[in-house]
């Protein structure tokens, strides 16, 4: 079987399980009213009213879920059935609901297409579904929780009540989903954060806006520290841009009408201003700034600078959804010619940095182009043509493992996304690579071509983290808190067994400070044990006890978070060893 195959059966299991959820709510809460049943990434819910006062707690899910096995045994056939919009009003008379979705089809002029299983359910569905409900197996799903929708979003509407169910083709991954999410509550990095002293979110600034802590900002400073590193060789300058700029900006760009009520607006004595959602602006007014020949190309701009967009309250969460978001920006303005070559130099730095972070293994990059709706994105149909062309052309040089995704393309431009999964096979949408011929011509840039004469440059907008709050993030899940040396905030702890190898402890201690390794001693009175307990919790790499056996060698013995006792070693060895593990980012 394709993998396209299999989706598809894996959508049709989902699909077909919502209707059998409703089957078994039918038959256990016969007055409730069903609205609608989608599919999920993974499973399938459905909003339902439950009238006449009636309430579905979690301790009903169990008797839910048994009764939808029930119906699977009946091995039911899945039947549609095309009808006019006057049969289905008669159908769903006393429900509000199917009637304003009857409505809806109507008005949009399609077909109103209903499903049957048996001779006593139907409901309104477009498809597609199982032929026959002995193709789901009866473990492959179950139902995980409750939860509370507005009909339609609208919160001056109904609150219906949402089932969710997780399923999968088989047992055994369904089992390993849920194994996944067990795993990654251990790993949610608001609890790992408040554990580590990483960040902090406070009421009093404001929902997004995470404030980090000092062992954060050493997380945060050794990753763009790196990024630039990867970079400053490769003809990238650093440049800086204001945090906010007059509304005209943005309205030249297309950014004011793009992202409408997601924007932060500031009015001046004299100006209004929007505080930016996006660098690229910036970055092309320095562009524009200079007269560049041919000779000059590309030119290219890194700047890991913080753009700021007013997220709904209920979408934020730790660092993975902000308003204040600090992108690793960089834009390259190039010729037409010379973007296979800059392309091919970014995905290099993007699988080098994430080789480094262990998450190169099964990644796939999303070549995201145009929808059907071509009113949402700037520019002609021919310069969307070239830049999509382009950046397929680039996929292919580099061997990129890449798809074709319809509809998921910047409003101007297509892009590159990089899908990375994380230590428990969760998938991210992190580093991206965009194509843009539009916003030059907005801006009226050019450069001079070898004729001598004006040429509008291709700009190519590229982050590598994607932004650092939602990569660290990600990164402090996918590590577990856990961080390779060069990343942890504290790289080695050094335990003086008694007050009496305090003097010594303290030698060692300046000595691994002096060779730039973030260090720290435990002088406290607490047992041995105890020191080594607080350093496991805080997650430290190393630490280094110190007795009178050490003294008298010069040494000290070295133990590690996860390889356990090293042994004994002289100060210069210790150093030498931190000191290699973290210049190669180990």
């Amino acid at each position: 079987m394709s993998q396209k195959e299999a989706h598809n059966q894996l959508f049709k299991i989902r699909h077909s399980l919502a209707h059998v959820l409703l089957m078994s709510i039918k038959h256990n809460f016969p007055h409730a009213l069903p609205t609608i049943g989608p599919v999920t990434d993974t499973g399938f819910y459905y909003d339902l009213d439950f009238v006449d006062g009636v309430k579905i707690g979690v301790d009903d899910l169990k008797k839910v879920e048994d009764t939808m096995r029930d119906i699977l045994k009946r091995h039911l056939d899945f039947k549609v059935e095309i009808v006019s919009p006057d049969q289905a009003r008669t159908l769903f008379a006393v429900n509000p609901f199917k009637l304003e979705l009857i409505s809806g089809i109507e008005k949009e002029g399609q077909d109103v297409t209903l499903y049957h299983a048996g001779d006593d359910f139907y409901d309104l569905c477009e498809g597609p579904h199982v032929a026959n409900t002995k193709e789901i197996p009866t473990d492959c799903f179950t139902l995980s929780h409750l939860a509370g929708a507005y009909w339609r979003g609208d919160e001056t509407k109904p609150m219906l009540t949402r089932i969710y169910g997780l399923a999968y083709e088989t047992k055994e991954e369904l089992d390993a989903y849920i194994l996944q999410q067990e795993e990654a509550k251990k790993r949610d990095h608001r609890i790992i954060g408040a554990q580590l002293k990483l960040f902090t979110v406070s009421p009093l600034i404001g929902a997004g806006l995470p404030l980090l802590q000092p062992n954060g900002m050493i997380i945060r400073k050794e990753i763009e520290d790196y990024l630039w590193s990867l970079h400053s060789k490769k003809g990238y300058s650093r440049v800086w841009t204001p945090h906010i700029a007059k509304e005209a900006l943005y309205v030249t760009s297309g950014h004011a009408a793009k992202f409408g009520d997601e924007l932060f607006r500031v009015q001046g004595k004299e100006d209004k201003f929007i505080m930016k959602p996006m660098n690229c602006p910036h970055h092309m007014q320095i562009f524009a700034d200079n007269q560049f020949s041919y000779r000059d190309m590309p030119v290219r701009y890194f700047e890991p600078a913080t753009v700021y967009r007013d997220e709904k309250s209920g979408q934020l969460g730790g660092l993975l959804r902000v308003r204040a978001i600090t992108q690793d920006d960089g834009h390259l303005f190039c010729t037409q010619e010379q973007v296979k070559q800059e392309v091919s130099t970014i995905v290099g730095i993007i699988k080098e940095f994430y080789t480094t972070m262990g998450m190169m293994e099964g990644y796939w990059v999303s070549w995201s182009v145009r929808g059907d709706d071509k009113s949402k994105y700037l520019g002609t149909d021919e310069v969307w043509d070239l830049a999509e062309s382009s950046l397929e052309e680039a996929a292919k040089v580099n061997n990129l493992n890449y798809r074709r995704v319809e509809g998921e393309a910047a409003f101007y431009g297509p892009k590159l996304d990089f899908m990375f999964k994380d230590a428990i096979g969760r998938e991210w949408q992190l580093a991206t690579i965009q194509c843009d011929f539009n916003l030059p011509e907005r801006f009226d840039l050019n450069f001079i071509n070898a004729e001598g004469k004006k040429e509008r440059p291709v700009v190519i907008h590229r982050a590598i983290s994607g932004s650092l709050e939602r990569f660290m993030g990600v990164m402090i899940e996918h590590f577990a808190g856990n961080f390779p040396l060069w990343l942890s905030p504290n790289q080695i702890t050094i335990l003086p067994i008694a007050d009496k190898h305090a003097e010594y402890a303290n030698t060692v201690f300046e000595e691994l400070q002096n060779a730039d390794i973030r260090v720290k001693i435990d002088n406290s009175r607490e047992g041995l044990g105890k020191k080594i307990r607080n350093t496991r919790e805080m997650k430290t790499p190393y630490w280094a006890v110190i007795g009178d056996a050490e003294i008298t060698n010069g040494t000290v013995t070295l133990e590690h978070r996860t390889d356990g006792k090293i042994g004994e070693m002289k100060i210069e060895d210790l150093i030498k060893k931190l000191s290699e593990e973290i210049k190669e980012k180990k």
